[in-house]
């Protein structure tokens, strides 16, 4: 089955059976929840809706189909048209809408799509909100508005220039000291979305020179769109032929970041946050969240400032949370999602762009030596497959047991927290399977780390 519904909304690909992947009636079916579920949380007849996509090549198809619907459920739709999941994020927020969607498989290869939706704050729904809209959308007695009471369709693209405006305009952003740099800069843009929002960007922010990489908005994929060391050797060479100082990659819908050393080499995604934490921390003392799968160099760049870091279950509306929760002053994933509070609650590729480059501005270094900066960390990502009358639960509870001696943590799955190291366990909800990640000093430490793990389970299988 390749319909998924989880936290993060509904993905699947394109064609096939209703109920089995993203097909037309599906669209309809949870556009139609979502209506409702706004419609019932907002007390409004005819609420408000923004709506966004990526330039993924069902992205007209499935956008024509939700703003339909939307209208049919009497709601008004702004559609931003090509836009990135921050930027939408942010003319919820704007406008005062009532919720959002975005069109976007994100990271997901070309067949896939997806739709991201948004509470009245810009904001991914909560668990429990996912829930109660995904119960609304099975409701079969469904009644649509009348014609007299159909929503309306507005189409709006300023937004896109309405979030570079308040990028420029937060005080952390150096864009006089950048455009001093006479920077040269790469970008790759997988022939997304990416490719109109970040060389406008960093024309705002006044950069020397961008040279663009698959910035062409067609949806045709150039490589594996997720910005994976592995998917970006492209950017690699086109770094190290022109001379530039930095590149940049972003996801399909621009809310990861991935960054590429003046020498071509990988700064790391894991290593995004860390940088653009290790400068906000600089000139503003806080504390900081990411996710229980993500470095522990975070934690120790924190610490160095005298403050806090915390780790939340994985999902960026959980990272969120926690951030409100601790009153962080810079969140986000190790995946390469950064998220700065004064602009909005957001996984955003863009403000992370444009707070890398004031740090590398004020420290006038090589990114390579930047890089250096920072303590080394490598993670062993790996998964196990169980047969399906597993009691993933009872596994847990006997690793807890075998690793009593250590810092534990259930908020998601199961973290242990030893030394200098750590393994996180997750369960997948699709799959009979145990996601098992480890961090440590080095690739080797890191492997027999999982692998002892891994060991560990199957000695109790």
């Amino acid at each position: 089955m390749t319909l998924i519904k989880s936290i993060s909304g509904i993905r699947g690909i394109i064609g096939g059976r209703p109920g089995h992947s993203l097909t037309p009636a599906d669209i309809v079916k949870f556009t139609t929840g979502f209506a409702l579920w706004v419609k019932k949380n907002s007390a409004k007849t005819n609420p408000v809706i923004c709506v966004g996509r990526d330039a993924r090549i069902s992205g007209d198809m499935v956008n024509r189909i939700v703003c339909g619907t939307l209208t049919a459920c009497g709601c008004h739709v702004i559609d931003a048209g090509l836009a990135t999941t921050p930027t939408v994020e942010m003319a919820v927020i704007t406008t005062g809408a009532q919720g959002g969607i975005i069109i976007t498989a994100s990271h997901n290869p070309a067949q896939w799509n997806a739709l991201k939706l948004l509470t009245s704050a810009g904001e991914f729904l909560s668990d429990a909100q996912g829930r109660e809209m995904l119960v609304l959308s099975e409701n079969a007695s469904v009644s649509y508005v009348p014609v007299s009471e159909l929503g309306t369709i507005t189409n709006d693209d300023s937004f896109l220039q309405r979030h570079i405006d308040a990028i420029l305009a937060l005080p952390a952003v150096q864009k006089d000291l950048i455009a001093r740099q006479g920077l040269i800069v790469a970008v790759d843009a997988v022939n997304s979305v990416g490719g109109i929002a970040v060389p406008a960007l960093l024309k705002a922010l006044g950069v020397k020179k961008v040279i663009e990489l698959n910035c062409i908005p067609d949806g045709q994929f150039a490589h594996n769109p997720e910005p994976l060391a592995e998917n970006l050797s492209g950017l690699s060479q086109l770094v190290k032929n022109n001379n530039a100082h930095v590149g940049f990659a972003v996801d399909p819908d621009v809310d990861r970041l991935a960054i590429i050393c003046e020498d071509g080499s990988m700064f790391g995604e894991e290593y995004t946050l860390v940088a653009v934490a290790d400068y906000i921390l600089s000139v503003s003392k806080g504390n900081t969240v990411s996710n229980l799968s993500s470095t522990r160099a975070l934690r120790d760049v924190t610490e160095k400032y005298g403050c806090s870091c915390s780790f939340a279950a994985v999902g960026e509306i959980n990272v969120v949370q926690m951030m409100k929760e601790t009153v962080a002053v810079i969140g986000g994933e190790g995946n390469g999602g950064v998220i700065y509070p004064p602009l909005h609650y957001g996984r955003d590729a863009l403000v992370g762009i444009a707070l890398f480059l004031s740090h590398l501005a004020i420290n006038g270094l090589p990114v390579s030596r930047l890089r250096r900066k920072y303590p080394d960390y490598f993670i062993s990502k790996n998964k196990l497959e169980l047969a399906q009358n597993i009691s993933v639960e009872e596994i847990f509870l006997a690793i807890e047991k075998e690793y009593a001696a250590y810092t534990l943590n259930r908020s998601d799955g199961l973290r242990i927290d030893m030394p200098g190291e750590w393994i996180h366990l997750r369960r997948s909800n699709t799959e009979p399977i145990i996601r098992i990640y480890a961090e440590s000093s080095t690739p080797e430490k890191a492997g027999m780390l999982a692998q002892q793990i891994i060991n560990c389970i199957k000695r109790l299988l």
